[in-house]
């Protein structure tokens, strides 16, 4: 029997370009301004999507940004946050029906993920929020973040399931746990081969508990 979900928040509850897109450009603009032919202007707007579905850290290794493109990126991604209401997917009700404790656990810039799940207005939904800070100094990770649930509310592993988009990231640290993995196919999402299910909508959570 299930008794918790863990669930990410970018392209799984809410779109990560969902009025966040005037937000970036700062971030877009800094690394753009720093690039100093670096980066082809092609490769450089491949990682600007990348950054969409992936931490900003993340994209930065993979493309080979210069030190100072990092450091000038980072430095306006910190001070980022959104002002406006968001709406996220419209089957974020079926989260009210599901049984036993939520948790949500999300990697990004601090600032930029709370205001966030501020601006859906769900964290009541959450038994704990916790926020995967790239920019803080002590960061966990998704993995321990998801062992320390376990830990603190004496779950076993088959009492969980994890829940989100990016197979690299939260299906894989809970696959290393031994946490039944769940990857939402939402728009633009490539599926996986590392999940234990696939689902396109929430509402299907209820098959599988």
């Amino acid at each position: 029997m299930v008794k918790a979900i863990i669930f990410d928040l970018d392209n799984c509850l809410s779109a990560a370009d969902e009025s966040t897109r005037q937000v970036l450009e700062p971030v877009f603009d800094a690394v753009r301004e720093s690039n100093h032919g670096t980066l082809s202007n092609d490769v450089l707007q491949r990682a600007f999507d990348d950054c969409w579905r992936d931490a900003f850290d993340v994209v930065a290794q993979r493309y080979g940004f210069s030190q100072a493109m990092l450091e000038a990126g980072w430095n306006a991604a910190a001070q980022a946050e959104v002002t406006t209401p968001l709406q996220g997917y419209p089957d974020l009700g079926a989260l009210r029906e599901l049984p036993g404790k939520l948790f949500l656990v999300t990697s990004g810039f601090r600032r930029l993920q709370e205001s966030k799940i501020s601006a859906l207005r769900i964290g009541e939904l959450f038994t704990e929020v916790h926020v995967d800070a790239i920019d803080d100094d002590n960061r966990r990770g998704k993995r321990q973040i998801f062992a320390d649930i376990l830990a603190s509310y004496q779950l076993s592993p088959e009492d969980v399931l994890v829940v989100g988009d990016n197979p690299d990231s939260e299906i894989e640290a809970g696959n290393s746990l031994g946490i039944t993995t769940v990857q939402i196919l939402r728009p633009g999402v490539t599926r996986g081969n590392n999940a234990a299910f696939y689902i396109d909508e929430l509402a299907e959570l209820a098959l599988l508990i």
